[in-house]
């Protein structure tokens, strides 16, 4: 009996975190599904307003760490990209009718285009591995936009797909500011200050174009209870939990499977085309994930072995969808 440890066993830990990641996954594809909802029921403007009010009054506790109060203006610029501009870019994608996979498959690439492209920036060697992943990834990504965009059911027009490019390179320029923080700030300090700027911004848009009054509908509070319930909170604590479990790369390389999972979602709830090709681009975007997530990792002591890139998080510091 000396020997053996009291706690959890290794094998009940392992189908745990099994169990968290799979849900984990679901939560953060609901933020696409969610933002189709809410796309149905009103403008992205008051969705987008409605979502991030009642995070912000929760959250506001959190303002007043004094490490909040000394990254207050990075973490508000970083707010600005890897939250308003990037769920802007996100929700007005899906209101123009690019499909929810789509979209999540062009968000889902943004770590290699961080990896392989930013990684001078921010003192990091890019390997060969890396550039051939990108490569592979974006590859994935123009077969899966070039099949949604000519498919019969699409009703987007062809620049649409221009519009999460844009929210995916938001998310590069958080990268860069988050990873180059001097001062590592608490997580939902961080979240308190990005989801405050974010109703802010979307509020005086919302005013702005007309748009602040919800409507009645039960669907849409069913839309708004979804995204602030399942991608915030669900989403962004199960990435917290399982980045302490197994590590930032393992959770990032799940963020590949996100697209899949949205893809197959928005094919059974909305009628999103999902085709041969499809799953050919889908595929092409996991085997780039693989290439580039058996690349060497930092070492253990490094202060960022332990950081998610701001574009990972829901609010993916990047708090997604």
């Amino acid at each position: 009996m000396g020997g053996r440890q009291i706690g959890i066993v290794n094998g009940s830990r392992t189908w745990l975190t099994g169990v968290l990641a799979v849900v984990f996954v679901f939560c953060w594809s609901s933020g696409f599904i969610g933002a189709k909802l809410g796309a149905a029921q009103a403008p992205v403007t008051t969705v987008l307003m409605w979502r991030f009010v009642p995070l912000a009054v929760v959250l506001l506790p959190f303002l007043v760490t004094r490490t909040a109060r000394a990254e207050l203006g990075r973490h508000v610029l970083i707010g600005l990209l890897s939250q308003s501009g990037y769920l802007l870019t996100v929700y007005w994608a899906i209101g123009l009718g690019v499909s929810t996979g789509t979209t999540a498959l062009i968000d889902g690439v943004q770590p290699l285009v961080a990896a392989a492209l930013v990684g001078p920036l921010l003192g990091v060697a890019v390997t060969g591995r890396q550039r051939a992943g990108l490569a592979l990834g974006l590859a994935g990504v123009m077969l899966v936009s070039w099949t949604d965009a000519t498919s019969p059911a699409t009703q987007a027009a062809a620049w649409a797909y221009v519009v999460p490019f844009i929210g995916m390179l938001s998310l590069v320029g958080s990268t860069i500011l988050e990873r180059r923080a001097r001062v590592t700030t608490p997580p939902l300090s961080a979240l308190a200050i990005h989801c405050t700027t974010s109703a802010l911004v979307f509020t005086v848009l919302a005013l702005a174009t007309g748009t602040a009054a919800p409507p009645g509908s039960a669907g849409f509070w069913a839309a708004m209870t979804w995204l602030i319930v399942l991608p915030t909170f669900g989403g962004y604590g199960l990435y917290w939990v399982l980045v302490e479990r197994i590590g930032v790369t393992p959770v990032n390389s799940l963020m590949f499977l996100i697209a899949p999972v949205t893809s197959v979602w928005g094919a059974a709830m909305f009628g999103e085309p999902l085709t041969l090709i499809t799953v050919a681009g889908l595929t092409l975007a996991l085997v780039a994930a693989l290439v580039v997530s058996r690349t060497p990792s930092e070492p253990a002591g490094d202060r960022y072995s332990r950081r998610p890139p701001a574009g990972s998080m829901p609010s993916r510091s990047s708090w997604r969808d």
